[in-house]
């Protein structure tokens, strides 16, 4: 389970990282989600390979059902924000510009939706 969320939070940190930020709030925090849930799992896997699991008295069942349902909820709140930056794709860049140049290019957007996903 910790390789799939190392494995997938590393691929939507590429994602992201890849897209052009035209809004750099939202996707500042999709960023900051896919990071700091990537840094953790690496944490929490080295505790249990290292065996400091035996060591430390904590409810591991429990500790890990939290980890992982704040991870589902930032996760989630993180595919929001850049599914909602995704949808914004047709507006154009500068609203006081006459080129119609939109906020994202058919390849960004096309990144934006696997970073989405």
């Amino acid at each position: 389970v910790f390789l799939s969320l190392q494995l997938f939070g590393t691929i939507v940190w590429i994602l992201v990282a890849s897209t052009q930020v035209p809004l750099p709030l939202l996707q500042g925090w999709v960023m900051f989600v896919a990071v700091t849930a990537w840094f953790l799992s690496i944490v929490f896997l080295s505790v249990f390979l290292f065996g400091y699991a035996n060591k430390i008295a904590v409810n591991w069942n429990q500790a890990d059902f939290i980890f992982h349902g704040a991870t589902f909820v930032f996760y989630f709140g993180a595919f929001l924000l850049q599914a909602a930056t995704t949808s914004l794709h047709h507006f154009p860049r500068k609203f006081n510009s006459t080129t119609q140049e939109s906020i994202l290019s058919g390849r960004e957007y096309n990144i934006s939706i696997a970073a989405s996903v």
